[in-house]
């Protein structure tokens, strides 16, 4: 189908404004940028409470915000551990505060934001280091968290979406913690090949191939080979043993393809999988509620997926 017609206002408007091309952009103005983004997020989802912690990281302490959905009638509840969009260049807990709150809200579940380092100053594995690091301490102090072992769950968003598909293949690898579910939204799961998706919509459409290389290059050391499954969990040998997964993505998003064959892997592999394409949309359409209104019907079908597999 065409592009919602909201969407399509927003990018003209983009558009308008002549952004600089990306690959020319410093890491202090694609952060600028995210930020300024990111405050179109729209009405704040209803939460029952904020707590901000820190956890231990390998390279010392993690700074995490907790956040408890409404009406939580029990101390222990299921939980989420969620790690931000942002090329791993960019974002912040803070920034994505919005999908926070919204997957807290529509999932009924104890969300954990993890704050992870980001490169340039700290590059490729020290995001990932961040990542596994948070997960296997939650899942071994769920309780502290006040969070049910057994039905806790990992996700991201975006760039965030690779952290949590490579956290929860290296998870598999160890078998603890056991995790009851991985959510994907818009993941970038492939930085090494140029799928349909990347070369038909390489520019005009948020995010741009220009972008996506831009974020690799501050990434990953020279020298790193961008299949490596570590970067590019798509590319992993082996998908075994993962947990339930959800993953969405969106119809005009350049890493859409890798979203779809992600799932077809995991498929061939029997996994408990489901895939769905958000029509019309952009990559990071859902934290854009306040000009793209359909962000709150895409987290409502997620939080009912979060509850479903929950339960």
């Amino acid at each position: 189908m065409p592009l919602d017609p909201r969407v399509k206002r927003f990018l003209d408007v983009l558009a308008a404004g002549k952004p600089p091309n990306a690959l020319t952009t410093t890491v202090a103005e694609r952060r600028l940028g995210l930020a300024e983004l990111m405050k179109l997020a729209g009405p704040e989802a209803v939460v029952g409470g904020i707590e901000d912690r820190t956890l231990p990281g390998p390279a010392g302490p993690l700074a995490v915000r907790i956040y408890t959905p409404p009406d939580a009638r029990l101390k222990i509840l299921p939980g989420l551990v969620y790690f931000h969009g942002g090329g791993l260049v960019a974002g912040t807990v803070a920034t994505h505060d919005s999908i926070g709150r919204a997957l807290a809200n529509s999932g009924a579940c104890r969300v954990v934001s993890v704050e992870y380092r980001l490169a340039p100053e700290h590059p490729f594995p020290a995001a990932l280091d961040d990542a596994l690091a948070a997960v296997t301490h939650i899942g071994a102090h769920a309780a502290r968290f006040g969070i049910d072992g057994t039905r806790l769950g990992i996700c991201g968003d975006s760039a965030g979406g690779t952290l949590a598909a490579a956290t929860a293949q290296a998870v598999a690898r160890i078998g603890s913690p056991r995790l009851a579910l991985q959510l994907l939204i818009c993941p970038i799961l492939d930085y090494s090949r140029s799928t349909g998706s990347r070369r038909d919509l390489a520019s005009g459409y948020l995010i741009d191939q220009a972008t996506l290389d831009h974020d690799l290059v501050h990434y990953a050391p020279p020298g790193t080979d961008p299949a490596n499954p570590r970067i590019s969990p798509l590319r992993a040998d082996d998908v075994a043993g993962l947990p339930r997964t959800l993953i969405h993505t969106a119809e005009f998003d350049p890493v859409r393809d890798e979203g779809r064959d992600y799932f077809e892997r995991l498929t061939r592999a029997h996994s408990d999988v489901s895939y769905t394409c958000h029509p019309g949309m952009i990559h990071l359409f859902y934290g854009l509620g306040a000009v793209i209104p359909y962000a709150r019907t895409a987290f409502e079908q997620i939080g009912g997926e979060i509850r479903a597999a929950m339960a």
